[in-house]
């Protein structure tokens, strides 16, 4: 069932103000990105101990930091889950204990360090230890995952439409992902295994919306054959919008959902995805439309300029024959 009736809304009129407003979020999420030292890395890429804590009592983050601060220097205290169930994640980074010791023993100091503090019972509810060599493999993968994904989206849509096309799609797709970047730094969240995740399905759905377009455009050259490639883009983006709205309002509501009741574990993943969805749409109707048309018009007007070049090469000789012709009839 569509939402809108024969819309006939002048999205390209708004592709400029709209890249201005994309631009201006990722420029001040890398800034605060440069701030921080680069993005927030989960334990699964940076290395080190997650210890999820329950204590028996309501306790703050200042006494759980200042509980460890005597075997941990560097240690990253937040609450995790509900308030009412005291818990607290202490995240140790490699070295985070004492220099030379391992990831386990780490562990250990810190149990030990709130053992002998007045902090009350406690008991460890959860933990997880990723080595460096571990984290630099998953970075790697994770890394060349996202390289072979978009050298396999350029390909197919280069094949299956114009090149066009498929660059505006690429570009669709680097904006979504910087967006997403800038909204995590903001949000606080980290960069880990199941975020990249979220990042990978995002991109699949980013391009998959972009098709929908592109492939509405491919239909409607046939019937607007002499309508600007500008007007045909726009009136293509109205015809699939109910598409696009619903598609997009699903899948938010789901993530949304997730990200309300999934729990601590998902919430990254769940906000990424969010996150994306609405970035993907966004971008769909005005990142990579607006790509697509401004390379489609330089080539058309490369290639016009090279017929003009190639024309005005021709008629060369036969102006300088036709003067020699009358130069000979005139002796």
């Amino acid at each position: 069932m569509p939402i809108f009736k024969n819309p006939n809304i002048d999205f390209l009129k708004l592709r400029w103000p709209a890249v201005g407003l994309s631009a201006a979020i990722i420029v001040a999420g890398a800034i605060t990105m440069a701030t921080q030292g680069g993005p927030r890395l989960g334990i699964d890429f940076s290395g080190g101990t997650i210890i999820i804590v329950q204590f028996e009592e309501p306790v703050t983050e200042d006494q759980v930091r200042t509980a460890i601060g005597g075997v941990v220097d560097q240690g990253v205290v937040q609450q995790y889950g509900d308030d009412a169930a005291n818990e607290m994640l202490i995240r140790l980074p490699q070295g985070g204990a004492e220099q030379g010791t391992s990831l386990e023993e780490g562990a250990n100091a810190v149990r030990t360090a709130l053992q002998q503090s007045a902090i009350g019972g406690f008991s460890v509810i959860g933990q997880e230890l990723v080595g460096p060599v571990i984290g630099e493999e998953l970075t790697r993968r994770g890394r060349n995952a996202f390289v072979f994904a978009m050298l396999g989206i350029l390909i197919y849509i280069g094949l299956r439409f114009r090149f066009s096309f498929a660059v505006g799609a690429i570009i669709a797709v680097a904006h979504d992902i910087a967006i997403t970047l800038a909204m995590l730094t903001f949000f606080g969240f980290d960069l880990s295994l199941n975020v990249v995740a979220a990042m990978l399905t995002i991109t699949g759905y980013s391009v998959n919306d972009s098709i929908v377009v592109f492939d509405r455009v491919r239909e409607n050259l046939r019937s607007m054959r002499r309508d600007a490639f500008d007007t045909l883009v726009n009136t293509s983006i109205n015809q699939t919008l109910s598409r696009t709205i619903i598609t997009s309002g699903t899948t938010a509501f789901t993530a949304a959902a997730l990200f309300v009741a999934g729990g601590d574990v998902l919430k990254g993943f769940a906000f990424t995805i969010l996150v994306g969805v609405i970035s993907g749409t966004y971008s769909t109707i005005f990142i990579a439309a607006a790509a697509a048309i401004v390379i489609s018009e330089r080539r058309a007007s490369r290639r016009a300029a090279a017929v003009a070049e190639r024309a005005s090469d021709a008629s060369k000789p036969k102006r300088r024959g036709a003067r020699k012709a009358r130069a000979r009839a005139r002796a």
